[in-house]
């Protein structure tokens, strides 16, 4: 199938870039409106079934108030205020702005009654606070803008203002967001480049794979454009796609121009040069970007629109890739022929010395691991457990406005609400109960009163009637939303038995139901990725124990990850100031990628181990030389995966810092603890036991013609031995691939990345 493939696009190679030029300008046009489609909003960490989400709409249909949203201005005041003194100029122009907004239902200072909470603890500063209605994302990103610019015009409010609160928080984490994954991109792009030409040993070879990571994205943009008409997806799925789609890109650019080298050097350039790359190569990627897809695709088992999003941003840039690296760039490197060599040093041109150097380096290392396979198990095991082990104590928080620095606004208004205010009168508690037609007050009021005797709860409002069958009882908590203190007090109050159906908004309920959503769907989330990933690498492998194995390692090295999460910002190491926990959508995402990326190095491992098994190779001998050939691809795919993702931790938010950090370790944990000494030595341990499949599963991997998809085994050919720097003991040689029909030819030159 696949040679039939590379023969096609050989032939057809102008006809073929032409189409994929027509379909990336056509992408190009479409997906550009998709930044206009994309959604921003707290909403998109709810899971839409949620008992909170319903609470907040019983709220919004009853008074025309938003409870996710509002603003707040804090004020300074030339004189400490206190409450029942008249409000200062300030005070008068801050609620005059808000009630000058279309949006503002209401609006509460500290002359207002209940508001004494509104003041600071040193009369200081004092709060003044919009409530408003239901707002679209492009409605709260203008409505953020004409506030900010109407206090810098005013006398009264510049200098002495600040803008803060729910709605102009999570506009502006998303601004702060885009600019810092802006600026990790141009520090980052500079080093990828270099990195390339170093990898890829020549200019014209390292370009290819910007150029698939450019037309992945372009591709990813349109895919996104038209998945907006039917669902709705966040902002962040575009960084997603532009982090993972020059990656792959990367990766599979690696991966196809590598091998095309070795076959151009065995064969010339031609169509067997090409039919070969496609047939070996080309398989490889496919069965890579299907697992990378599988793993992703299970993000989409969360309800969350975050997480979908982000899900399937990551199914269709990996497709997007994928579709490049199978069609564009064969096609393009048909065209390219020998020139793919282009634009290098002469010395770098004549690449055998060198590849072989590299290549006798890594067969000496598996050769060295496999004498005491059982000594390597354990070790890596225990490295892997011992980095892990923070895990043991992790816990969760979320996202607001305290995690913006500073010389934000809403971080700094968030701030000084933490510091100087007694209590959390902005973000209360909201119970609503579903009382029917009837509700008795004196239930009411007395579960209210039970409500007040919990430990965090500073303050309790009286009952009040929604509509005729709901009422709200508000509790103002001792502790900042998103602190365990008052984590742990909603919790108690959720405990406390409510004479009728209740359900709880706010900023602490919103959060304790998203991580309660999120690990209620953990199961299906981790049992379709398992079994996704189980059936694709037996249909790759024709084995039921490799496949076992890889989701074995895949566990231990994002256990390590999470661990190193911890250990970094939970606790604060390495600089980074200590946190009350992760954020709840980080593990989530970076399991994702660091499990779809991890079997996507599997896989290219894999493919060598089976092609040189196949060859006549013996099983340690196979092991050996597949982790010679792919050693250096495997690991300078993660270094150049981890340089665009690693440079998310200069992000300014820590939630971005923890993706970045995160998915950058795993990887490269994966590519050399995992791959250099976990792999052989479990290989060598089970021996044939590898390949072991029962007879059933084995006559159907053969009716459904799965191991057609394999290139042709032929007999393997002798190449120079190691050079000096590998073991003495270290007699294995490497196996040049060949078609049955191709005469053996000396690989001597063969270049590699």
């Amino acid at each position: 199938m696949f040679s039939a493939l590379g023969s096609a696009l050989h032939r057809r190679r102008v006809a073929v870039l032409l189409l994929a030029l027509l379909v990336t300008a056509l992408a190009t046009v479409y997906g550009g409106t998709v930044s206009e489609k994309l959604t921003n909003s707290l909403s998109d960490y709810d899971d839409p079934g949620g008992g909170n989400v319903a609470a907040r709409e019983i709220i919004g249909r009853a008074s025309g108030i938003d409870p996710q949203q509002g603003y707040l201005l804090l004020v300074e005041t030339d004189e400490p205020v206190a409450a029942g003194d008249p409000a200062p100029a300030a005070v008068t122009a801050a609620a005059e702005l808000l009630r000058s907004r279309p949006e503002v239902e209401q609006v509460v200072d500290y002359t207002s009654d209940g508001g004494s909470a509104l003041v600071a603890t040193d009369g200081s500063s004092t709060l003044v606070v919009g409530n408003v209605g239901a707002m679209t994302d492009q409605e709260s990103r203008k409505a953020e803008e004409l506030l900010q610019q109407a206090i810098k015009d005013d006398p009264d409010l510049r200098g002495r203002t600040w803008l803060g609160g729910a709605t102009p928080g999570h506009v502006q984490v998303g601004q702060v967001s885009d600019e810092d994954l802006t600026r990790a991109e141009l520090l980052s792009l500079p080093v990828i480049l270099v990195l390339l030409f170093l990898v890829f040993r020549g200019l014209v070879a390292a370009l290819v794979p910007l150029l698939g990571g450019i037309v992945s994205l372009l591709l990813s943009m349109a895919g996104l454009r038209v998945a907006t008409d039917f669902m709705n997806v966040s902002a962040g799925a575009m960084s997603l796609a532009f982090a993972l789609g020059l990656g792959l890109s990367i990766d599979f650019g690696l991966l196809i121009v590598s091998r095309y080298r070795d076959e151009l050097a065995a064969h010339g350039p031609g169509a067997q040069a090409l039919r070969r790359t496609v047939a070996t190569a080309g398989r490889t990627v496919l069965f890579s970007a299907l697992t990378v897809a599988a793993a992703l695709a299970a993000l989409t088992a969360f309800p969350h629109p975050y997480l979908r999003s982000m899900g399937l941003a990551g199914v269709i840039t990996v497709v997007s890739a994928a579709l490049f690296a199978l069609l564009g760039l064969p096609a393009f490197l048909a065209v390219l022929g020998a020139r793919i060599n282009s634009l290098a040093p002469r010395r770098w041109q004549r690449t055998a010395g060198s590849a072989q150097s590299t290549e006798g380096r890594w067969h000496g290392v598996a050769r060295t691991v496999m004498r005491r396979p059982a000594v390597f198990a354990l070790l890596a095991t225990a490295v892997l457990l011992a980095i892990a082990s923070p895990l043991a104590g992790v816990r969760f928080v979320g996202v607001d406005a305290t995690s913006l620095p500073q010389e934000i606004s809403a971080g700094r208004v968030a701030a000084v609400v933490d510091r100087d205010y007694d209590a959390q009168s902005a973000s209360p508690l909201q119970i609503v109960l579903d009382t029917g037609a009837a509700p008795d007050s004196a239930r009411l009021t007395d579960y209210a009163e039970r409500v007040a005797d919990v430990d965090g709860v500073e303050a309790v409002g009286a009952p009040v009637e929604l509509d005729d069958r709901h009422w709200q009882i508000d509790a103002v908590l001792t502790d900042n939303p998103l602190d365990d203190p008052a984590m742990d007090a909603v919790e108690a109050v959720q405990d406390v038995t409510a004479p009728y159906p209740a359900r709880f908004a706010g900023a602490t309920a919103d959060f304790l139901a998203q991580r309660g959503s999120i690990a209620d769907s953990l199961p299906l989330a981790g049992g379709i990725l398992a079994l996704v990933t189980l059936l694709l690498l037996f249909a790759f492998s024709g084995s039921v124990v490799l496949p076992l194995k890889a989701l074995l390692m895949n566990l231990l090295s994002t256990g390590a990850a999470f661990g190193f999460l911890v250990w970094v910002f939970q606790d604060g190491n390495l600089g980074f100031a200590a946190q009350s926990g992760l954020e709840a959508t980080t593990p989530v995402l970076v399991f994702a990628i660091a499990f779809g990326l991890s079997t996507d190095y599997n896989v290219f491992l894999l493919s060598r181990i089976k092609e040189a098994r196949a060859e006549g190779m013996g099983d340690r001998e196979a092991v050996a030389h597949g982790l010679a050939r792919t050693g250096s691809i495997v690991t300078s795919a993660a270094v150049l995966f981890c340089v665009p993702v690693g440079a998310l931790a200069l992000s300014r938010l820590v939630f971005i810092q923890e993706l970045g950090l995160g998915a950058a370790f795993a990887v490269l944990v994966d590519a050399t603890v995992v791959r250099a000494l976990l792999v052989p030595s479990l290989m060598a341990l089970l021996g044939k036991a590898n390949w072991w499949a029962p007879s059933p599963l084995r006559a159907l991997h053969r009716a459904l013609r799965l191991d057609r998809m394999e290139p042709p085994a032929t007999a393997p050919t002798p190449t120079p031995p190691p050079s000096p720097s590998a073991p003495a003991t270290d007699t294995a040689t490497d196996t040049a691939t060949d078609t049955a029909t191709d005469t053996a030819t000396d690989t001597a030159k063969t270049p590699t990345a």
